[in-house]
């Protein structure tokens, strides 16, 4: 083992899919997630190289954020697309352990600032695929929709514990 396997463990033994199975994720979802990172990526890059086209220097500003969110979101989303970069690998491990919700508080404040910044068109639709890669995220951190036969059951025993409760409050008035 060498050196740097020793002091980034993850990068050795990557567990993304634990992680991802911990929250419940389908597989065809999580796919979704990170297609979506994938995209919100180029456009953040593409949109991000147009707006530093520029005099304004908040345009500049917000253009070299979303060139920056663009890199981020290839890092943890698509650890391939970097394959010149030595700590990708690690990289892309630590965002995968990541909670869902926590992936989608990242990603949709890292999309907002730019907008912040300097709303422009470009900015908001450069950024409107990478917060909704926070948004899916934050979706799939609420876990599953329940069946109507269990919200049936606990309709029905908070509407009979309520009725306990008043008849029990009326006999002890009376």
């Amino acid at each position: 083992m060498s050196s740097q396997d020793e002091q980034f463990p993850a990068a050795a033994a990557p567990e993304p899919a634990a992680a991802s199975a911990e929250e419940g994720m389908t597989w065809w979802y999580r796919w979704l997630c990170r297609i979506a990172g994938v995209i919100g990526g180029m456009s953040c890059a593409c949109a991000g190289l147009w707006n530093c086209v520029t005099i304004n220097p908040l345009n500049i500003a917000a253009g070299v954020w979303m060139m920056l969110n663009a890199f981020i979101l290839f890092l943890c989303e698509a650890p391939f697309c970097c394959q010149f970069i030595e700590f990708a690998n690690a990289v892309s491990a630590r965002a995968d352990r990541l909670r869902a919700w926590q992936k989608a508080a990242f990603y949709c404040g890292m999309a907002v600032f730019p907008v912040m910044l300097s709303l422009t068109l470009t900015t908001l639709f450069g950024n409107a695929v990478a917060f909704a890669t926070g948004v899916l995220y934050g979706l799939s951190a609420l876990g599953k929709k329940g069946d109507a036969i269990s919200y049936a059951r606990i309709h029905q025993q908070q509407k009979q514990m309520d009725e306990e409760k008043l008849t029990g409050t009326l006999e002890g008035q009376a």
